[in-house]
């Protein structure tokens, strides 16, 4: 990084919370990218900066509303869409992982010979995770404490966390770690299929909050700006700018509740809602916008 870019990521680290930075840094390392927290707070605050440039050449509030949204996009919601990304890839390969170092284990090596096996086979992400943990046993930590890292690190999935602990769990214990494998392996591939079925069941009321609140609601919102300010030009002054500006906000917080909504139908938890809302909150604003600049006097 270069200096001046490194002075002010200094500044961040003097500004913001140790705590705090601590917490962002474990975010983003959660997500997979190799940047100290103020690396890449400085490197979200650019592209917002950016964002905010080019739009703000056409308008000024929009401009402002462009480096928020660039800022807040590139420091929160694309981690969180890495890492939602890559806990659904481990999640769906955890599986076959676990029958992997269950046969490896039948064939009479040790546990964590099936480990250090296991980082040699293509299991996507899930195989850079066990390859952190095999690093970490090598260097001298036991098996338990290096597993027990890999579930800290991966605690924003139930399926990842708890499959890990009862692995531990079994391993202290003394247990056959080639039965749990197998067993933790169906109980999580059975957990996957009862989520995809949800998913599934719920597809129609999703689609039915995306359309309304995405699209449709805007647009009808957006004509009725027209409409008032076609009418103004017949009984005089009327405050379109305060209306437009009032139901701008309006499909703005119908978008977050919404997506909201449906992070909590198709995921049962409201994080879940984050994405949709930020994906609901830019078409709806795209659409409102076109629709109350679009002419509609015949």
């Amino acid at each position: 990084m270069p200096k001046e870019a490194s002075k002010i990521a200094l500044i961040f680290e003097k500004i913001l919370p140790q705590k705090w930075l601590k917490k962002y840094e474990l975010f983003i390392y959660s997500a997979d990218m190799d940047f100290l927290a103020s690396e890449y707070l400085l490197i979200s605050l650019l592209v917002g900066v950016i964002a905010g440039a080019v739009v703000g050449i056409f308008n000024l509030l929009y401009g402002l509303v462009a480096f928020i949204g660039g800022f807040v996009g590139m420091a929160y919601f694309y981690p969180y869409w890495k890492i939602n990304k890559r806990i659904e890839d481990m999640e769906k390969r955890l599986p076959d992982a676990f029958f992997y170092i269950a046969s490896s284990l039948r064939a009479g090596i040790s546990f964590s010979e099936a480990l250090e096996e296991l980082t040699t086979a293509n299991f996507g992400a899930l195989t850079k995770e066990f390859k952190k943990t095999v690093a970490e046993i090598k260097k001298g930590r036991p098996t338990s404490e290096a597993l027990l890292a890999f579930a800290v690190r991966n605690r924003k999935s139930p399926v990842l966390y708890r499959s890990m602990m009862i692995i531990i769990e079994a391993l202290d214990r003394g247990a056959p770690m080639g039965d749990v494998l197998v067993s933790v392996g169906n109980d999580v591939r059975e957990i996957l299929r009862i989520k995809q079925e949800r998913q599934a069941s719920t597809g129609m009321q999703a689609m039915f909050f995306i359309i309304t609140s995405g699209f449709v609601g805007p647009l009808i919102l957006g004509i009725v700006t027209q409409v008032m300010a076609e009418m103004t030009t017949e009984v005089g002054n009327f405050p379109t700018g305060i209306l437009k500006t009032i139901l701008l906000g309006f499909v703005i917080l119908q978008a977050v509740v919404s997506g909201l909504g449906i992070g909590v139908i198709r995921e049962g938890k409201y994080s879940a809602g984050l994405k949709y809302s930020a994906l609901l909150v830019a078409a709806g604003f795209a659409v409102f916008q076109v629709a109350s600049t679009l002419n509609i006097s015949m």
